[in-house]
This record gives structure tokens, C-alpha cells and sequence, in this order.
């Protein structure tokens, strides 16, 4: 076979693998690549949507981290967020997943139960929690002040805001639930028997059998958690909206946050400057700050991880 055929035959595999990669490479292009170069391109530019965008060096990356009062605090609470509502979604949803799989009668009644809230629109789900913690017409602390404990202004005060979104974070638990719960019913239950006559406790067949098998699991939860919650929006934004007082209509201006910024995210800064003050630059750069965070966040977790994941590594 001389070498021209050789070169030939390559090129013809090569073409042939382009092309059942182009589906996806095309889908990149447009919808990953080219959005970043141009966020990272708008970024040192001052643009407005209307008027031909003009260099201005650094100057929005100065402003977003030194003038712009709201982006710190909105770093802080997104930060939060991951760490916190991330971390006891992915325990309370693997908690209700050991649970429910070990009822013997009415498990799927429970399964439909924790599972319809995970249904909910989000819009629906935040105004029906922020009626339901109302602190003055709430049911929620009418319970608590006739049981004599302490009633929170949730989402009108600024240190139980955030744990209320967590709440509702934990109310719609029912999509980790499921995940679990296939995970651990794929846990060998030859291993449970083995170690239950070797005499392990509970926790000792969990954390040497259980946690083992279903670790990749556990970490997909976690990194799609994190990727989810660094685009968390909605739900802060509407309670902070109903919790003032202001819920729509022409003229009203609000200001996200409320109260006191605690309820405030990165993807509610990229909407406020980019789409109510028009400033594209400042915009793609708390857009940038996201993308950098979420990868950093991924990085570390697949990174440390790697230890963990498959039953006896």
C-alpha cells in the first residue's frame, strides 16, 4: 500500500469522524464558544445595546469590583447558597432516599408525596412558601408562637432570608430523592448480608458499602447542585418582590435584594445591570466572574473526588 493511499485512507476517516462530531461541534460553537468570546469581548468594551460598543480598557472590571455596591454581597450570598443549600439538598435527599426504599407497605405513596413538589413552578412554590412564613399571617409561625418557640421574619429579615430559601430548596427535594434512591437500590445486598454477619453496625454497612457504591452519584448531585445554584434566580427574586410589597405593575422600581441585599444573587446582577441599566460590559463581567466560579467549583470537586468514587478505591 504506497504512502499516497495510506494519507488517503486517514483523511477519509478523519472526515468521517468530523462528521459524526459536527452535531456537536456546531452545537459548541454556537452556543458555548462564541457566547464566551463574546462575553469576555463586551467585557473591555462600553456598550449599551443601542450605540456601537467602545474599548474601555479595564474600566468595567474596575467598577464591578470596586464601585458597584451590590456585588459583593451578592458574591457572599451566592457563595452561601452553594455551600449551604447545595450541601443539605444532597444529604436531605439521600436521607429521604434510605427512607422511603426501606417501607415495606405505601412506598410509592410516599415516593408521589415527596416527589409533587419537586412539580411546582418556581414561581407558584416561592409565593405559596413566602404566604406560608408570612410573620404576621403565616401559618408557619402562628404553629410556633402557640408552641411557644420563637417566630422568624423569614423573608423580611435579613439573617433568616437565606435559610428560607433553603427551606424551599428542600421542599422540592423530590428529583435527588429519586436519583438516590435508583442508586441505592443497585447497592449488592450480598455486601449488606456479609457485613451484618461480620457484625457492622449501621453505620459502619453505610459508610463501607453504601457510600462507596453510590459516590459518582453523590458527586453528580453536587456538581449539577453547584452549576444550578450559581444560576439561581427566580426564587430570590420573587420572594424579595412579594416580601416588600411590590409585586408588579408599570412605574414600580425595584431594586433585588430585599431585605437588605440578602436575598440578592450573581444572576440577578447580570439581569439588573445588563437589562435595566443597560450596561452590556459591566454585565458580561458578573457573567464571567459566574462562568469562572462554576469551573473553579467543578474543578475541585471532580479533583478531590477522584479518591472517592467506585466501591473499593
Amino acid at each position: 500500500m504506497t504512502t499516497y493511499t495510506l494519507r488517503s485512507k486517514r483523511r477519509r476517516s478523519a472526515l468521517r469522524t468530523v462528521a459524526f462530531l459536527s452535531p456537536w461541534l456546531i452545537g459548541f460553537g454556537l452556543f458555548f464558544a462564541y457566547p464566551l468570546v463574546s462575553t469576555v469581548y463586551f467585557s473591555f468594551m462600553k456598550y449599551d445595546g443601542f450605540r456601537p460598543p467602545v474599548p474601555n480598557g479595564v474600566e468595567n472590571w474596575t467598577y464591578v469590583f470596586t464601585e458597584y455596591r451590590l456585588f459583593w454581597p451578592a458574591l457572599r450570598n451566592t457563595l452561601w447558597l452553594v455551600v449551604v443549600m447545595v450541601g443539605c439538598r444532597v444529604v436531605f435527599g439521600l436521607g429521604i432516599g434510605l427512607l422511603v426504599i426501606r417501607i415495606k407497605s405505601g412506598g410509592g405513596v410516599f415516593r408521589t408525596l415527596f416527589y409533587l413538589p419537586h412539580l411546582a413552578p418556581p414561581v407558584a412554590a416561592t409565593l405559596a412558601f413566602v404566604f406560608l412564613l408570612n410573620p404576621g399571617t403565616g401559618p408557619i409561625n402562628s404553629v410556633l408562637e402557640s408552641l411557644g418557640l420563637p417566630a422568624p421574619g423569614w423573608f423580611t429579615d435579613p439573617d433568616w432570608s437565606r435559610p428560607a430559601l433553603t427551606a424551599l430548596a428542600l421542599w422540592g427535594i423530590g428529583d435527588l430523592m429519586v436519583i438516590f434512591m435508583a442508586a441505592l437500590l443497585d447497592v449488592p445486598k450480598e455486601q449488606y448480608e456479609a457485613a451484618e454477619l461480620d457484625g457492622a453496625s449501621a453505620f459502619g454497612r453505610f459508610r463501607h458499602i453504601t457510600l462507596p457504591h453510590i459516590s459518582p452519584i453523590v458527586l453528580f448531585a453536587v456538581v449539577t447542585g453547584v452549576i444550578q445554584t450559581m444560576q439561581y434566580y427566580t426564587q430570590p427574586l420573587v420572594a424579595g418582590k412579594v416580601a416588600s410589597g411590590i409585586i408588579g405593575g408599570s412605574g414600580q422600581q425595584f431594586e433585588p435584594g430585599y431585605p437588605e441585599k440578602s436575598t440578592l444573587t450573581l444572576p440577578q446582577l447580570v439581569y439588573d445591570i445588563g437589562f435595566q441599566r443597560f450596561d452590556y460590559g459591566s454585565a458580561a463581567v458578573v457573567a464571567l466572574v459566574l462562568f469562572a466560579l462554576s469551573m473553579l467549583f467543578t474543578v475541585v470537586l471532580m479533583r478531590r473526588s477522584s479518591g472517592l468514587i467506585g466501591p473499593g478505591d
